[in-house]
């Protein structure tokens, strides 16, 4: 016999807990499911434990700068004790997780969902009933077609790493590679990535994004643009990985190939067709509620939903519009104005609202205000040359079209860009604003 509840959720991160403590606090009856350890990406695979890992090549690079400048003595990455620190963060989320369903009154399964019908699904061998459904499982790295990809380590295995290899080849140019190789290769590895694209982090702009592949150089990282991987073949402990670039062959030897070429959906498993649910090129059809447009009982939110950026702060803003949907009927939309991106390298890259080109393309009147800022007191208190913005103001309105950020506290300054776009605010809001000093955010007047 199927049990049975208001709200079933498959998956356990962000949107996951996010919605099904919303739903539940209703008074709904509520299950989630997954068939990894409790918590999601975020938290268990992604930005939560990177970070921390980023914390230790921040300090070494730092101290490395420092060096001449007041600070004497060698550092170095201890890669066994880092691991170790993150572990003491993320080893107790699962239970953590549980526990907090538990108190709840949430009930947890532990395994594959699988819809077998347009309100029902299975959980292994258990049967559940549900009045709705979210799809909230997240996302996993794509398939790449290519010979030997079953050699790939992902994300989540990188950042498990008991040991660092010596040589590390990263497998495309966002997030991902960027990051990585930014940990990597302050803790000592050779890193080599290879980007199929014409530059790196197409998500960023262009301009800033080549004055921080500089600190990619400074810190010894191969960057190889315009080169496609062919196959992987493993050698021994190690791998070969063959590719193409500008019509040339090359070769690549490596104790570690890690994927970093882009994530979709976590779908296919699921038997959606069985549930129901359309699908178009590897997505969900959603309707502007983020709910199916062929099956009304189920919904999708973060990664899964891929409506907005694919970023924590949209999968928990997602879920809040998704459980308000669920309680009060299809009232609500996402608003995903104003979300901040950022790239922890090491420093960090950040944008919120359009590009130049976007807001070109969109007709608007602007001045954009740019300028690599090395010599500014923000980069040489941190004894950091990669220092610069771009800030694009509309006619008229003053109203902040899109801010670009690189350098030290990009990742916090960045904020208060978005707070302004979020919330309307002008370019001489910001100017009045007084901000502490001496701090990133008191620069920003300058910006502008």
């Amino acid at each position: 016999m199927a049990n049975r509840y208001d709200l079933v959720v498959i998956g356990t991160g962000t949107a996951a807990m996010v919605a099904a403590m919303r739903v539940r606090a209703a008074g709904w009856s509520v299950a989630v499911i997954d068939h990894r350890p409790f918590g999601g990406t975020c938290a268990l695979r992604g930005c939560d434990p990177k970070k921390m890992l980023v914390g230790g090549a921040s300090a070494l690079d730092h101290a490395r700068r420092m060096r001449g400048n007041g600070v004497a003595g060698d550092v170095h990455i201890d890669w066994p004790e880092l691991i170790a620190f993150k572990r003491t963060f993320t080893d107790p989320i699962p239970e953590s997780h549980e526990h907090r369903y538990d108190e709840k009154g949430i009930n947890t399964y532990h395994g594959h969902a699988r819809f077998t019908g347009r309100n029902s699904l299975t959980v292994d061998a258990e049967s559940l009933e549900a009045r709705h459904v979210l799809i909230a499982a997240g996302a996993e790295p794509i398939k790449l077609g290519i010979p030997g990809e079953e050699y790939f380590a992902t994300n989540e295995d990188f950042l498990a790493m008991e040991r660092l290899p010596r040589r590390i080849v990263l497998v495309g140019g966002g997030y991902i590679a960027s990051e990585f190789s930014h940990i990597a290769a302050r803790a000592g590895a050779q890193v080599t990535i290879l980007q199929r694209g014409e530059r790196m982090l197409t998500h960023f702009d262009p301009d800033l994004v080549g004055w921080l592949m500089d600190k990619f150089r400074e810190i010894g990282v191969d960057v190889r643009l315009r080169t496609t991987v062919q196959e992987i073949e493993k050698k021994g402990a190690g791998f070969v990985v063959r590719a193409s670039s500008e019509g040339r062959d090359a070769t690549f030897e490596a104790d570690l190939v890690v994927h970093s070429a882009g994530r979709a959906p976590a779908l296919d498993e699921l038997d959606l067709e069985a549930g129901g649910i359309a699908t178009e090129t590897c997505r969900l059809k959603l309707n502007e509620h983020l709910q199916s447009v062929s099956n009304p009982a189920v919904y999708a939110a973060g990664d899964a939903a891929q409506k907005g950026p694919p970023l924590t702060p949209v999968s928990s803003h997602d879920a809040k519009v998704v459980a308000a949907n669920l309680l009060e009927g299809n009232r609500h939309r996402p608003d995903y104005r104003g979300v901040p991106s950022v790239a922890f390298t090491v420093p960090p890259i950040a944008a919120v609202g359009l590009s130049e080109h976007q807001a070109h393309q969109q007709g608007l009147k602007f001045q954009t205000k740019s300028q690599k800022a090395s010599d500014w007191f923000t980069a040489r208190q941190a004894a950091e040359k990669t220092y610069g913005f771009k800030v694009m103001v509309e006619d008229g309105t003053g109203r902040i079209v899109g801010a670009h950020l690189v350098g030290p506290h990009a990742d916090e300054v960045i904020n208060l860009f978005a707070l302004a776009i979020r919330h309307d605010l002008t370019a001489d809001n910001l100017k009045r604003t007084m901000f502490a000093y001496p701090t990133g955010a008191s620069d920003i007047g300058y910006m502008l």
